[in-house]
């Protein structure tokens, strides 16, 4: 057997029966012959690795703009902690990692500037013409935007792939297109990135705000539970450590807690269903979870660092700044789509102008949106 057949045959003798599995893709939009050692699943991460989109995730805001700090977590450092905790999770719970890997590093592609004041800005501007939302966006970007290859728009990703970019997150099985059927739940390989993106940006969350200061660590212990039982703990075990060792501990601690919390919880309902196949699995709703325990702590954490880290006066001032940056930029370039790149131009005979100048702004990162806006508003520019 050639190597892909080998990872094939690996996957049936090593994976659960209601994992994805590679043969069984349903293929490519655009026809091409297997590769002969990757699966289709490691040939679109590596794909998704090279694009364009994917480098430009390292200067894109997770909550801090990039010029404020060379520590704060990035699009990018914030796709690479996913995708550690997914692997991590599918292979203890013998789904398919190959996939995770992929879907992981993936699943923020389409995220414009700014992060979630980028899409509030770009939505409120396309309301009327289609409007923006941040999985569309990337599949937009995998199915079409991308130019990599001279045979096919856009990568080119499996149909899984790409059912599973446009069913992330809070879209999910909601998501409308008329390729993907509308409500059927997504494969616990992607309902496995879903939790994993949630527990990997709270608790890096918790990290930078602790390290921008706008956190402190008693406060919180006080008020959260998952906080204040890791606090406990690592003083117990560590009576010395203060200060960044401490916060780090505290931190290491929460997350290593809610991801053994996933794995046992849906390690346990995963036994107890015993679903055939991912088919089967996909109609059992909540079979990958947090427990309620950890569920609740969960959201007690997340409804903490909204009031106090993601609705902070700097936080906030910086995320209204970067919605009329947008705004401004958009009403420029539809007035006047002839300043817009040429190829972005000839864009615009295909999709339309407001189309257009949103997939041009939702591409940009938060560094080159502020260059661009200079070169729009200020004498000296270009």
């Amino acid at each position: 057997m050639i190597p892909r057949e080998i990872a094939q045959a690996r996957e049936r003798r090593m994976l659960e029966p209601y994992a994805l599995f590679s043969g069984d893709s349903r293929g490519r939009r655009h026809d091409e012959p297997d590769d002969e050692f990757r699966t289709c699943w490691q040939r679109d991460r590596d794909r998704v690795i090279h694009s364009t989109a994917f480098r430009r995730l390292e200067y894109k805001t997770q909550v801090f703009a990039n010029h404020e700090g060379d520590y704060y977590r990035t699009r990018l450092t914030h796709s690479l902690e996913v995708a550690q905790i997914a692997r991590s999770v599918a292979h203890a719970l013998g789904l398919n990692e190959g996939f995770v890997e992929c879907l992981s590093l993936a699943h923020d592609l389409g995220h414009p500037p700014f992060g979630h004041a980028g899409g509030e800005a770009l939505h409120a501007k396309m309301a009327d013409h289609g409007g923006f939302e941040h999985n569309v966006q990337g599949l937009r970007i995998v199915d079409r935007l991308e130019q990599r290859y001279p045979d096919f728009p856009g990568l080119n990703l499996t149909f899984e792939v790409r059912e599973a970019i446009l069913k992330h997150g809070p879209t999910g099985p909601d998501a409308k297109s008329p390729e993907f059927t509308p409500m059927r739940p997504p494969a616990l390989e992607t309902q496995l990135v879903d939790l994993a993106d949630f527990a990997a940006y709270q608790h890096h969350d918790l990290d930078d705000g602790l390290r921008s200061g706008m956190l402190q660590l008693e406060p919180m212990a006080r008020e959260v539970k998952l906080v204040g039982e890791a606090l406990a703990a690592a003083r117990e075990r560590h009576p010395a450590a203060q200060g960044r060792t401490l916060h780090r501990l505290v931190v290491g601690s929460v997350v290593k807690r809610s991801i053994v919390d996933l794995i046992r919880t849906s390690g346990a309902r995963l036994a107890d269903a015993a679903p055939a196949d991912s088919d089967a699995a996909r109609a059992l709703r909540g079979l990958i979870a947090f427990s309620p325990e950890i569920a609740a702590a969960q959201d007690e954490l997340h409804d903490w660092l909204f009031t106090h880290f993601y609705r902070h006066g700097h936080v906030v001032r910086m995320m209204e700044k970067a919605k009329r940056l947008l705004s401004e930029m958009f009403d420029v370039y539809v007035d006047a789509p002839e300043l817009l790149p040429q190829n972005f131009q000839e864009w615009v005979e295909r999709e339309g102008t407001h189309r257009a100048v949103c997939d041009y702004l939702a591409g940009m990162t938060d560094r080159f949106a502020e260059k661009d806006w200079r070169d729009l508003f200020f004498p000296s520019g270009r």
